[in-house]
Formats: structure tokens, sequence, C-alpha cells
């Protein structure tokens, strides 16, 4: 399947470079306004293809995303200074409501899958605006909270020293501030997490549920304020959920998705547990929450919502 990259920065290099380091996809094309980065990124990733999957690494306007299965976003404006988050917002919708036509005139059948942040919000205005070109419902979606259930998967398998593939557990709701940690439903394998925990001495006590806690949802803080921004998580993210389309995975994967209704709110993109496949989303798959996760996220989706009205979406 051929992969398209639309903006060639941090994440979207790091998107495409996993993808060769994984083997995802016959063949990359980049696009970026600024054509010698594209350029210069796409012969880098070209030199790393002997050492990984050899396939085709090349740069083009918007017209070479013909025949793309999957086109990834990771273009949009960065916050100045002096500008709030709703300017960020209206920005970035102007932005795309300009480039979203060019790519789907070029690669009509295209699954979208957006990194741009918010990448709720952004879902949302670009699945709305894939609707006007009759782009199948499902075919939009964004990484979400893909990289903060793996985050939240990390922690818990460094203190309990398994592997982080034997920890299931996702991170619902923003990909923000207001994201929801379904504790309640985390396993081990088959067994719960609080079974597994003092099965092996390990409990999880108050304290080490608010450290990890913290340890998930300010991890992009700590990691901008190191390195001035995050790249190689989420391009991983979006190596591993391009798979999963490429593939036909019928993968389970916490990507933000348009929905109906969640949580008593409606019409709102965030992150549940998807199935993804070849056509994208399949389903949404609803996890059992206790009251203070179901709580929470009904406000999670409430601040996504109202940021939505905020801008006219």
């Amino acid at each position: 399947m051929k992969i398209g990259i639309v903006g060639c920065g941090q994440v979207g290099s790091a998107s495409a470079y996993a993808c060769v380091l994984r083997g995802v996809g016959t063949e990359l094309v980049l696009v970026d306004k600024n054509e010698s980065l594209a350029a210069a990124q796409a012969e880098d990733i070209l030199h790393a293809t002997p050492f990984a999957k050899a396939m085709p690494v090349s740069v083009g306007s918007y017209g070479a995303l013909d025949q793309c299965g999957i086109v990834m976003i990771a273009a949009g404006a960065n916050q100045k200074s002096n500008e709030t988050r709703l300017d960020l917002l209206k920005r970035n919708a102007e932005i795309l409501e300009e480039m979203v036509p060019h790519i789907l005139i070029a690669a009509p059948n295209a699954i979208l899958l957006i990194a741009t942040n918010p990448v709720d919000i952004i879902t949302h205005i670009v699945a709305r605006i894939a609707q006007k070109y009759n782009h199948k419902p499902g075919r939009v979606l964004g990484s979400g909270t893909i990289l903060d259930t793996a985050r939240f998967r990390t922690l818990l398998a460094k203190y309990l020293n398994v592997s982080s593939h034997s920890i299931h557990a996702h991170v619902l709701g923003e990909h923000g501030d207001s994201e929801v940690l379904n504790w309640s439903g985390a396993r081990v394998s088959n067994i719960s997490l609080n079974d597994f925990a003092n099965q092996t001495g390990l409990h999880i006590t108050p304290e080490i549920h608010a450290q990890i806690d913290s340890g998930v949802r300010n991890a992009a803080y700590r990691i901008i304020q190191g390195k001035g921004a995050t790249w190689y998580g989420i391009g991983a993210a979006m190596a591993r959920i391009a798979r999963a389309i490429s593939e036909n995975e019928h993968s389970v994967l916490t990507c933000c998705a348009p929905l109906l209704t969640v949580a008593d709110v409606h019409d709102v993109t965030l992150s549940l547990p998807h199935i993804v496949a070849e056509q994208g989303i399949i389903k949404p798959v609803y996890p059992v929450l206790d009251e203070v996760e179901q709580l929470a996220l009904h406000k999670s989706a409430i601040i996504i919502r109202t940021a939505l009205d905020s801008i006219g979406y």
C-alpha cells in the first residue's frame, strides 16, 4: 500500500521513518509546503531502507498522492507566544479547509490518518470536510490516545517488572489534560491488575496510582520541556495504525474518530478502543468503566464538544 505523509516536520518524518523500519507500506511519498525540507527528509529516510525494508521514498506535490491507500496528515501551525488555543484552532481549521480538498482530489479513496494537534478536534474537522467529498464514514481517524495508552502500559509494565506487551490497558477521551486512564479495566495477561499486583507483592497503592497517572498525563510536558517536542513515540504510533490498516488486522487500537454519542455527549470526536482494518474504523468498542471513569469521560467529551462549538464545528 502506498502511503503519503503531508507535513514533513518532526512528527511527519518520524512517522515515515517508523514505517520504513517496521516495513509498513510499499511506497512512501512526502509532501510539504517547504519542498526542500520534504526532499531532504525523503532522501535521508531513503538512505535507511538498506537497513530496513527496501521501498521507494519520494517527494512531490499533492498530485503525487495519487493511489495512496493512506495519507497521514502531520501538518499545521504551531502556537505563537501571544496566541490563545482558540486562535490556534481557528488557524489550523483554515489550513485544513484548504489542504484536505487537495488531498482528496488526488487520493479520493485514501484513509486519512491525523496526527496534527489538538488531534481530536482536527480529526473532527477533517471528517466534516471529507463528508463534502463523499468520503465514506470511518475513513478519517486520528492517532488519539494511542500514545497515551502506550505510556500507560509502559509505566505499569515497569512497576510490575513485566513486558509491556503483557499489559492490556487503555487511555480514553481527549488526547490532552482531560484524558481518562481506564484503571478499572486494566489487565496483565487475563488477570486483573490488582490481582496480578497482589500475587507479585507489588500492590497498586494510592501513591503508585497517582504516580503512574501523573507519569502518563504529564509525559508530553516533560518531553517538550526537555527537547521542545515529541516525535518518536507518535511516529511509531502512526506506523502501528498504518500497519493495522494496510494488513487488514482488525486490531483494537485507541484511536479517535467521530462518534454520534459517547458519555451522553452528541457529535464528538475522542478516543475509544476501535477495531481498525483496511476499511479504516470498523466500529468503536465501549469498555466497562466505573462511576468515576464514566464521569471523567463525560467531562472530557464536553471539553472537546465545547471547543468544537467555539470554532463553528
